[in-house]
């Protein structure tokens, strides 16, 4: 009988239990599992409950059979000009002296080791040998700056933190192990070891007894062959933290099976990747993409994967394409900001290539709009494939399954709901489902299927109240994304209802930009908003008012600084208006949406609410100065 999306989905979400023990029969076992699901406490889903398996033998050892002198990992960095290939083999013998390395440092099944580095390959190493031990690994974005990574060390605890002295953006060394320093410095908790790759960039000082060097440590360990440990399907496989709308991040939990089989059926299904072909997926490890989609996924499924240390144009606006001739990439992955920043290049970098081996450009990480894609599929001639999905979901949430069956696309939108999510478009208020062309909340009824988020590290409490309470009246998993749907299924995503903004790809809490702000000496009140860019999606903007307005043009440029220095460039504001008050309800909570609206030169609509609503005509005049 021929598979039709509509008879696959349906079977996921009205047999859960047998669609889901299809695809676990896409990685190996070293213990089955006694059961499929055990939904006993909702909205907690354990899947293949009992089972013993391991991801790094599943994206390593399992192929070293038949593929072992296969390309398994490209790691390419257009600023230091160096290319380095690795055989499946060959990965295997460093992700062993990795592990070995963790090993004869104390690091156990687990503990957990957080990953500050750049886009290198000892990176992947890293990630594989902790998965290998059974380590929980937490990969922390090399952009963000000591005051974001002592945060999460103090919520991860680890025993080791894996670096490298620098990494390099547009030709200038970023400096890691300085911010690395500072950071456990202003953190509680002190890791016993720091294990630094030295790439001879810059020049660092070691701490005596806690730092390593890999180097030394890998010569220890050149002939370690290191067991996995198999460990339960439910065993935590990596903790990543996202922004939340509090100051504080959250670490997103992730277990071992479930992420195991959903990646491997979504290689199949909706990325149609093939064992022995190449992807080249241009997001950074510190995100939920880099995870997905550069490590586990490809490896799992048996391809080549290209990590990636550079941006789209160095040395020029044609390097991607230069390297899907050269490693004849089938799947590429980008984001929607990118596409952006080739299109205001010479058009001829995108036909200098041979690129005949690219069947599909993915992309994600932001709403991608009509005239982008338009543009990037008329240049390349190539199918272009949106999807939409979270860090909390680690897979994609909507999708054109085109391995399930071809559908056509909707520019404009991500596609349909993917098998095993039960998709809802809610009232926010009365929590009423809504039909096609109405304005709602996109939300999933649990379970949650395999690859989700297990909790939040350490709080389960907040799991609960931030993802399941949200909507009156329901048990429901809330994305915090408005949408519609049309009459055909398709989804349309409109937005965030919270205070989280979308900053090319990158999710950035505007709490935790205004607590940075806030720790300025002269700063009496701010409130941050995310307003729209025709390049980025969305950027930070702040608005302060100051406690001494004397100096206006040197506060917003060393709020500037205080964010950098804290948070990193990720998070600072395209910019900071000073002005004299915020526009506040008559209970004193700042109207966001109005700010947001005067910013983007919109009606703020209704604003009878408002205690002074001359407040806005006085901010208009500071942003049109």
């Amino acid at each position: 009988m021929k598979l039709t999306y509509s008879s696959f989905y349906e079977r996921s979400i009205k047999d859960p239990e047998g669609f889901w023990a299809e695809q676990a029969n896409l990685i190996d076992w070293h213990k089955p599992y006694d059961q499929v699901l055990d939904y006993a406490k909702p909205p907690f889903a354990n899947w293949f409950v009992g089972g013993l398996t391991n991801l790094c033998h599943n994206a390593v050892d399992r192929h070293l059979a038949q593929r072992g002198a296969q390309t398994a990992l490209v790691a390419v960095s257009t600023e230091t000009d160096q290319e380095r290939v690795y055989t499946f083999k060959e990965l295997h013998a460093e992700v062993n002296r990795m592990a070995a390395i963790l090993l004869s440092n104390g690091v156990k099944k687990g503990d957990r080791v957080l990953i500050y580095m750049p886009m290198i390959a000892e990176a992947c190493f890293a990630m594989l040998a902790c998965v290998r031990i059974g380590a929980i690994h937490s990969v922390v974005f090399g952009g963000f700056a000591s005051h974001s990574l002592a945060s999460r060390i103090d919520d991860a605890t680890p025993t080791m933190v894996i670096t490298a002295e620098a990494g390099m953006r547009v030709g200038k060394a970023v400096l890691y192990k300085p911010l690395l320093d500072e950071a456990i410095q202003l953190a509680r908790f002190k890791p016993k070891h720091v294990l630094i790759v030295n790439r001879g960039l810059a020049d660092f000082v070691r701490v005596p007894g806690r730092d390593l060097d890999y180097a030394d440590e890998r010569q220890k360990q050149m002939n370690a062959n290191v067991p996995v440990e198999w460990v339960d399907s439910t065993h935590t496989s990596y903790i990543l933290y996202t922004s939340g709308t509090t100051g504080k991040p959250k670490g997103v939990q992730r277990d071992t099976a479930g992420l195991a089989v959903s990646l491997v059926a979504s290689m199949r299904y909706i990325f149609c990747g093939n064992p022995g072909e190449t992807m080249f997926t241009t997001s950074d490890i510190g995100w939920v993409v880099g995870h997905s989609y550069i490590i586990y996924g490809p490896l799992l499924n048996g391809m080549a994967t290209i990590m990636y240390e550079g941006t789209p144009l160095r040395p020029d606006a044609g390097i991607w394409w230069k390297l899907v001739e050269k490693y004849k990439v089938s799947l590429m992955f980008t984001a929607p900001t990118a596409v952006r920043v080739l299109k205001k290049q010479d058009p001829t970098f995108l036909s200098q290539y041979d690129i005949s081996s690219l069947r599909t450009l993915f992309l994600a990480g932001e709403p991608l709009d009509e005239p982008t894609a338009t543009w990037i599929h008329k240049a390349i001639d190539k199918k272009v494939v949106d999807n939409y999905w979270q860090t909390e979901t680690g897979w994609p949430i909507l999708a054109i399954q085109h391995g399930v069956e071809p559908m056509p696309h909707k520019f404009g939108s991500p596609g349909v709901p993917v098998y095993g999510y039960k998709m809802k478009l809610l009232n926010e208020i009365t929590g009423e489902e809504l039909g096609a062309n109405q304005k709602g909340v996109v939300a999933i009824e649990g379970p949650l299927p395999p690859g989700c988020m297990q909790t939040v590290w350490g709080d389960d409490a907040r799991y609960v109240k931030t993802y399941w309470n949200s909507i009156p009246g329901k048990m429901v998993y809330s994305t915090f994304d408005w949408a519609i749907k049309d009459d055909d299924g398709y989804f349309f995503i409109l937005g965030r209802t919270d205070d989280v903004i979308n900053v090319a790809g990158h999710r950035l809490g505007t709490r935790e930009i205004e607590e940075s702000i806030s720790s300025h000496a002269n700063v009496a009140e701010v409130a941050v908003v995310g307003i729209e860019d025709q390049l980025k999606g969305q950027v930070a903007i702040g608005f302060v008012i100051p406690k001494d307005a004397s100096n206006v043009i040197q506060l917003e440029a060393e709020i500037m600084k205080t964010v950098d220095s804290q948070l990193g460039a990720v998070a600072r504001p395209a910019r900071v208006y000073i002005v004299t008050a915020l526009p506040k309800t008559r209970s004193g909570k700042i109207v966001r949406r109005a700010l947001q609206a005067v910013a983007e030169g919109r009606d703020p609509g209704d604003i009878s609410t408002m205690e002074d609503q001359s407040v806005l005509a006085q901010i208009k005049t500071v942003i049109t100065k």
